[in-house]
């Protein structure tokens, strides 16, 4: 059914499609990711970890001139839309696992699993949060998954040692004590920093490529203001906006509300604002929750959808 444009309601059509751009052209940047040239995030996940809004939890893909370059979280469901979005595990020159939530890497080691068979044997580069308290650091949590002797997935334990014609994982921890280099090659760059998600150990992460970047937030509480010199003026910033403004507890401690990634956005000034990771508590009003960001942030506000592709 076509509805008839009438005159006064173009400025409101663009409005919204800054507020809400994904709601209106979210089929049509599924079908054109990715582009050969340029660089463009993916949504594998923007969902939380609750299976209750039809969304797979946090995953990003980062595509470089048309190539699956990165992976940024693989939390439950990102297998299945790694696979739709067309992404090779062959091609990929770096994962980066902000924290060891379930909704964040659970579907690691089924990405490993099908790795098997795309023949790759080149080594691949993963970055993840040290140790804290009862949350371990990346190198053991993958021991506890591959380990020879222990390991929940033992029979996969070649990516720990390169054997079985399997591709050596290289694993590397990032302390808090400031921002580092988890990743380089000749066009591109990958640094991380830690963030406050609670007691949880969690990292941040910015891709460079060419004179592009993406700063992946992870889920934090937004109390850290060395992040925002970490996002400064990137092309485009991926925040979780996981809980509403009027949130307290451990949700608070875990998470920023709508209004504080509009403060940190204001402050960083990225090219786009991607809001993702919902959970049903945000998504349940989320004109009001988006409202919020944008009354402090006056730039380009997007909202993310599972698959749907950002361009700078």
């Amino acid at each position: 059914m076509k509805i008839p444009l009438k005159k006064g309601l173009f400025k409101i059509i663009l409005t919204t499609m800054i507020v809400l751009p994904t709601l209106i052209s979210c089929e049509a940047s599924k079908a054109s990711c990715p582009p050969s040239r340029g660089v463009v995030v993916q949504v594998l996940g923007s969902g939380g970890p609750i299976a209750d809004d039809d969304r797979a939890s946090s995953g990003y893909v980062v595509w470089v001139d048309g190539v699956s370059r990165v992976l940024i979280d693989a939390g439950a469901g990102t297998f299945l839309r790694f696979g739709e979005s067309g992404a090779s595990f062959a091609d990929l020159d770096f994962v980066g696992l902000s924290h060891l939530h379930v909704d964040h890497s659970a579907d690691f080691p089924a990405l490993l699993k099908s790795g098997n068979f795309s023949r790759r044997t080149r080594s691949l580069a993963v970055a993840g949060p040290d140790a804290d308290g009862q949350f371990p650091g990346l190198e053991s949590w993958l021991r506890s998954l591959l380990d020879p002797g222990s390991g929940a997935y033992a029979y996969l334990s070649g990516y720990l040692d390169g054997t079985a014609r399997r591709p050596l994982l290289l694993a590397k921890e990032v302390g808090d004590d400031g921002v580092a280099t988890v990743y380089q090659s000749a066009d591109m760059v990958v640094e991380a920093m830690h963030v406050p998600h609670g007691i949880v150990p969690a990292l941040a992460f910015r891709v460079r490529a060419g004179d592009r970047s993406i700063v992946f937030a992870s889920d934090q509480n937004g109390s850290n203001a060395d992040f925002v010199e970490f996002a400064k003026d990137t092309s485009i910033l991926v925040m979780h906006m996981a809980v509403p403004e009027d949130i307290g507890g451990v949700g608070r401690r875990l998470h920023a509300p709508p209004s504080v990634i509009g403060a940190i956005a204001a402050r960083a000034r990225p090219g786009k604002l991607l809001l993702s990771h919902f959970m049903a508590r945000s998504l349940r009003d989320l004109r009001k929750n988006t409202d919020l960001v944008r009354s402090r942030y006056d730039g380009d506000v997007i909202l993310a959808q599972d698959l749907a592709c950002i361009a700078p």
